[in-house]
């Protein structure tokens, strides 16, 4: 075992790297240039480094202090803040970040003064609401109202763009309409200030879709991806939407390796008057007799849904888990793990986001041949 200490994360940064070229070309070839999240592996300053070495310019994310640690680390790409701020943190945004997404006149009116006051400029990409319901404005006049406020009046500001989010709470698809929508807002914003804009901002890994499907607006110059250059296939663009354009990447550029703690017969159904779970649900149970079980020493405290892990080994089935405590059914693996052994899973996106965050996963840089 060495120094490897369980559970753990393990980084093949060379497909991590294979992916963003992968992305990075796709998008480029249809005149988007891609604005790299890595807020899925925790802003990990390695992973940063492979989005970079690979021609990316923007690095993002929804969490501060993931960028402040890039930013710590020297890495050379500017950086977005793609959760809108919140008023307690526009001054040390402003001195970590070159730019952040905005909805409120408010947060704007405090980040062109925090810019001011340290002298410097800070990028703002306005958000509108396409109907995802989640950031932006709904009313696009008080986006474009904003706009040319920002434009011609608040100086320690740079409008750089408009942009949208859409999927992530409320299902929405990035269509054709959309994407049309958001294209035809960018030049009544263009109008109204009197200049293109730099930036318009199309959404997020789903919004691929429309680069598949060669319908994207040429007005639409950027992506925020994140989800499908760190999890390939994985990614619900291509488990939800079969976008099987997806599975040109890798999906194991990150395992999650587990030790086995206990290895028993057991019965496959729980005994005893039922009632909720170690989380509160009432589930139900399939009665196939006596099992071989393994328990591994990682649970949903770390990795949230044991849905979202994916037995690398033939014949080994996630049944379920506690917060600790994986449990798997491994009757039909060719040969039934130890106390001891290592099990590798492949982490679907949100896993991977709870496990590169849980400070009782390890993090290991593969060592590349």
């Amino acid at each position: 075992m060495g120094e490897i200490r369980y559970p753990a994360v393990v980084i093949d940064h060379r497909k991590v790297r294979e992916n963003v070229t992968k992305v990075r070309e796709l998008c480029e070839g249809h005149g988007i240039k891609v604005a790299g999240v890595i807020k899925g592996a925790n802003g990990i300053v390695s992973v940063a480094r492979d989005f970079t070495d690979c021609g990316i310019e923007l690095l993002a994310s929804s969490r501060l202090e993931q960028l402040a640690r890039v930013k710590n680390a020297g890495i050379s790409a500017k950086l977005l803040m793609i959760r809108v701020p919140m008023l307690s943190e526009v001054e040390e945004l402003v001195k970590i970040c070159d730019a952040s997404l905005n909805s409120e006149m408010k947060t704007l009116e405090a980040l062109n003064e925090a810019a001011l006051s340290q002298n410097t400029s800070h990028g703002v990409i306005l958000m509108a609401d396409l109907g995802d319901l989640r950031e932006g404005y709904f009313d696009h006049r008080e986006l474009k109202d904003a706009a040319v406020k920002v434009e011609k009046e608040m100086k320690g500001l740079e409008l750089l763009g408009i942009g949208t989010n859409l999927g992530c709470y409320g299902s929405v698809m990035p269509t054709k309409d959309k994407m049309d929508a958001l294209a035809a807002l960018a030049e009544d914003v263009e109008g109204l200030i009197g200049r293109p804009l730099e930036i318009v901002s199309g959404g997020a890994t789903s919004s691929l879709m429309g680069v598949f499907d060669d319908y994207m607006p040429a007005k639409v110059n950027m992506l925020r991806i994140g989800a499908g250059i760190l999890v390939g296939p994985l990614d619900e663009t291509c488990t939800c939407y079969g976008y099987h354009q997806m599975e040109m990447l890798n999906d194991d550029s990150f395992t999650l390796e587990a030790q086995v703690i206990e290895v028993k017969l057991k019965a496959s159904h729980p005994i005893g008057t039922l009632g909720v779970d170690a989380f509160g649900h009432k589930n139900t149970y399939v009665d196939r007799g006596m099992r071989k079980r393994a328990l591994c020493a990682v649970g949903g405290a770390d990795f949230g849904d044991p849905g979202d892990i994916i037995p690398l080994d033939p014949g080994i089935q996630v049944v379920g888990c506690s917060g600790d405590h994986l449990i798997l059914d491994v009757e039909d693996a060719p040969a039934a793990p130890e106390v001891g052994d290592v099990i590798r899973f492949k982490p679907r996106y949100t896993a991977l986001l709870r496990l590169t965050g849980s400070e009782n996963v390890h993090i290991i840089d593969k060592q590349e041949n």
